[in-house]
């Protein structure tokens, strides 16, 4: 992600991000965060690569069978994530702490994962990535993880090299910045985000078109 690179002087031993540890991140990252891992992450679980389910993780549920199945769900992996937001600046549907949306057999739903960028977001965020990695989620198509900043400035290197080895598990990461007017009460909306959020919603729109041809 650009803007949040930092050159290292040594580049850290990459820690795995699917194995639990009591370690804290590397401080540093060697070089600038890829919002896109080109054909290196996956895009479907690989079942046998990450282990049993662990614990932890994000429930799941039964959308009413009867309301048409949106172009993808926005799915907080903690509390104040920001899916709604997302939900009223971008579209799609906010699955608010359901979790995991889970429809009859055949039909294979896009999931967005969203969590803040503090330690707690991305520890929340891994553990719904590994979910999913296992294969415990269902039949979910995940388009990949909007990782919103939780403060304004430079996101420390501790953090931003735990956000880059979580990527390298998911089919996409997107960062939102901090949006002052958001905080103070400013209702979202495709004109009021900023610009980073309306190249999400393109690459969404895009991701969906591609999901309702399926579901058709």
């Amino acid at each position: 992600m650009r803007g949040w690179g930092l050159v290292a002087r040594k580049p850290p031993t990459p820690q795995n991000p699917w194995v639990a540890s009591k370690q804290a991140p590397p401080e540093q990252v060697q070089a600038p965060l890829r919002t896109r891992p080109v054909n290196r992450s996956p895009v479907v679980p690989v079942r046998g690569l990450v282990g049993p389910t662990p614990s932890g993780g994000l429930p799941t549920w039964e959308p009413d069978p009867s309301r048409a199945i949106p172009r993808w769900w926005w799915v907080p992996c903690h509390g104040g994530a920001g899916s709604t937001t997302l939900a009223a600046a971008i579209g799609g549907a906010d699955a608010g702490r359901g979790g995991w949306p889970r429809y009859p057999e055949g039909v294979r739903p896009g999931v967005v994962l969203v969590a803040r960028t503090h330690a707690a977001g991305l520890q929340s965020a891994q553990s719904a990535a590994r979910q999913w990695a296992s294969g415990a989620v269902g039949p979910v198509r995940l388009l990949g993880l909007v990782a919103v900043a939780d403060a304004p400035g430079r996101l420390p290197g501790q953090l931003r090299q735990w956000l880059h080895l979580l990527a390298g598990g998911l089919p996409h990461v997107w960062a939102v910045p901090w949006h002052e007017p958001w905080r103070l009460g400013e209702r979202p909306s495709p004109e009021s985000a900023p610009r980073q959020v309306a190249k999400i919603a393109r690459e969404l729109r895009l991701a969906g078109e591609s999901i309702e041809r399926g579901i058709r």
